[in-house]
C-alpha cells in the first residue's frame, strides 16, 4: 500500500508541475486579495493594530482552502474520463488513488501558502510568534488542508463533470469572507455575527492570528482542531464509501 501510495503521490505532483497555470492562480488570487484589502480598504478599517498584521492569517487560510479544494477536479477527472477503469485492472491498493490526490494537494498548497506568506512579509507583515507558535501554525494549516482535500475528493466523486467539481473551490473560498478574516465579527449586524462566529473559518483564523502575532488563542484552538479533524474524518469516510460504490463491479 505504501509503495502504491507513493507512486500516485508522484503522479499527482507531476500533474501539478504540468498545470503551472493552476498553481499560479492559487497564489495570485490570495496575493491580489491581500494587496486589495491592505492598500485599498485597510486605511478605512480600524482593528486596533496594523491592518496587514490582522488580515494576513485570513488570507493564508483562504489560500490554503482554495488550493486544497482543487482536489475535487483532479478526482473527478479520474472518475469521469475512464482512467479509474485502467487503475482497477492493475494489482494496486485502491486507496492509493485517493491518497495520492490528497497528499499531492497538500504539498502543492503548502508551497503556494508559503509564497503568499513571503509576499505578506515583503509588504510589512511582522509576526511576533515564536518557533513553537509557528509549529502550531503549520500543524493547523496542515490539518485544514488535509481535511478540505478529503472533502474535495468526496465532492469530486459526487459531481458528473470537472466544471461542476470546480464549484467546491468557490464554496471554500467564500467561507473566510463571512468570518473574522477581514473585519472583527463584533462590527457585523447581530444575525450576520451569529453566523460568522459559529462557522469553521472564524476559530481557525483566530487560532492562526493568535499564534502568528503572539496573542491569546483560548478556546479557539480547540475549536479549530475539532473542525479540521471533523473535516478530515468526514472526508476520509465519505470518499472511501463513494469510491467503493463508484468502482464496484
Amino acid at each position: 500500500m505504501l509503495r502504491d501510495s507513493l507512486t500516485f503521490i508522484g503522479r499527482g505532483l507531476r500533474h501539478s508541475m504540468r498545470s503551472v497555470d493552476a498553481l499560479l492562480v492559487s497564489v495570485i488570487l490570495p496575493v491580489v486579495t491581500l494587496l486589495l484589502f491592505v492598500y485599498v480598504f485597510g486605511g478605512a478599517i480600524s482593528v486596533g493594530t496594523q491592518y496587514v498584521d490582522y488580515v494576513v492569517p485570513g488570507i493564508i487560510l483562504l489560500c490554503a482552502g482554495y488550493g486544497a479544494a482543487g482536489t475535487a477536479v483532479g478526482v473527478n477527472v479520474d472518475m469521469t474520463t475512464g482512467v479509474i477503469d485502467r487503475f482497477r485492472s492493475l494489482p494496486i491498493a485502491s486507496s492509493a488513488v485517493l491518497t495520492g490526490h490528497v497528499v499531492a494537494s497538500v504539498v502543492r498548497n503548502a508551497v503556494a501558502t508559503s509564497l503568499v506568506l513571503v509576499v505578506a512579509l515583503l509588504i510589512g507583515f511582522r509576526p511576533a510568534g515564536g518557533p513553537l507558535a509557528w509549529l502550531g501554525v503549520a500543524g493547523v494549516l496542515l490539518l485544514f488542508m488535509v481535511g478540505v482535500s478529503w472533502l474535495g475528493a468526496c465532492f469530486g466523486m459526487l459531481t458528473k463533470r470537472p466544471e461542476a467539481a470546480g464549484a467546491f473551490s468557490f464554496v471554500v473560498l467564500f467561507l473566510p469572507y463571512l468570518s473574522s478574516a477581514f473585519v472583527p465579527t463584533d462590527t457585523m449586524p447581530a444575525a450576520l455575527r451569529g453566523i460568522a462566529d459559529n462557522q469553521p473559518a472564524t476559530p481557525i483564523i483566530e487560532t492562526l492570528r493568535g499564534l502568528m502575532l503572539g496573542g491569546p488563542v483560548g478556546g479557539n484552538g480547540v475549536l479549530a482542531v475539532l473542525w479540521c479533524t471533523g473535516f478530515a474524518v468526514a472526508g476520509v469516510v465519505g470518499a472511501t464509501l463513494l469510491f467503493r460504490r463508484r468502482t464496484a463491479p
